[in-house]
């Protein structure tokens, strides 16, 4: 059964960083590209990272520069570590696989960028 619980969310402040963590559970990161989204208030999810399975990487243009997605296979753990933060990245974070199918969406971790 695949599961997914996201973590390391909290209160921070601007320009400050955090490290996400998504530990999956029936997924084989060696051959599933995983993806981190976002969910600001009022408007709808969208991925920001993706982590293909051999290691590559793409980002949104709002998190380019500024975000790094990475995995750890062995620990079945998708990390976003997250620098530069902005008010405009206040958000529920969540992970998923990043095609051909989904996951049951987990619940989440709240990031909030405030002073």
């Amino acid at each position: 059964q695949e599961q997914l619980v996201e973590s390391g969310g909290g209160l921070v402040q601007p320009g400050g960083s955090l490290r996400l963590s998504c530990v999956v559970s029936g997924i084989n990161l060696r051959i599933d590209a995983m993806a981190w989204h976002r969910q600001r208030p009022g408007q709808q999810r969208m991925w920001v990272a993706i982590i293909h399975s051999g290691g590559g990487t793409e980002y949104a243009e709002a998190v380019k520069g500024r975000f790094t997605i990475s995995k750890d296979n062995d620990k079945n753990t998708v990390y976003l570590q997250m620098s530069s933060l902005e008010p405009e990245d206040t958000a529920i974070y969540y992970c998923n696989i990043a095609a051909g199918r989904i996951a049951p969406w987990g619940q989440g971790t709240q990031v909030t960028v405030s002073s």
